[in-house]
């Protein structure tokens, strides 16, 4: 019986690293960092903007990519909010400006800002904007991580000052960011 005992015991001791092995492999596989993300914003009630916003990982931060129309000419403020929640009426289901650090409001280049402060898009005559910059704050994995938080177009120009939002104004479309297909 006690050749029985140790020959389980020594089997048992065998398969325990392999199940670790196992273990550590799905948990990597669960954390690997997320390349790229996505969101579709959706008009808030009576707006008609709308439009896509790509964030892709690239060697100095995230690549933030932005084709949005309905917009009037001029600048917008933009932001990440703290909720991936677009279903209010009025987009403020997504919360205030997305902010883990604990910072002041204020433009994008500046070292004391919200992770969401993506400042401005500015429309064209036919009320269409264009972004596409590098942003050093923003990260698509981590405690900081964007994904499944909220993109935010604001109806007046944030002022990058005003705390805690820029004194942008009403929220005129929103949409939640969501890992993108590679």
């Amino acid at each position: 019986m006690q050749s029985l005992t140790k020959k389980l015991l020594v089997v048992t001791l065998s398969v325990l690293p392999l199940v670790g092995v196992a273990q550590i492999t799905h948990d990597h596989q669960e954390k690997a960092p997320v390349p790229k993300a996505i969101a579709v914003l959706s008009p808030t009630k009576g707006s008609s903007v709308h439009g896509g916003v790509t964030f892709e990982v690239v060697e100095n931060g995230v690549r933030v990519v932005a084709n949005i129309a309905g917009l009037t000419p001029g600048k917008h403020g933009f932001h990440i909010h703290e909720f991936g929640d677009c279903s209010s009426d009025s987009g403020t289901a997504a919360g205030g400006h997305f902010n883990p650090s604990g910072m002041q409001h204020g433009a994008p280049n500046s070292d004391n800002r919200h992770a969401g402060d993506i400042g401005n898009i500015e429309a064209d005559k036919a009320g269409n904007a264009h972004l596409d910059y590098v942003d050093p704050v923003l990260s698509l994995s981590g405690e900081n991580s964007i994904i499944g938080r909220g993109v935010i177009v604001h109806a007046k120009e944030d002022d990058l000052t005003t705390q805690p939002t820029g004194a942008a104004g009403a929220r005129l479309a929103c949409g939640c960011i969501g890992v993108a297909k590679r």
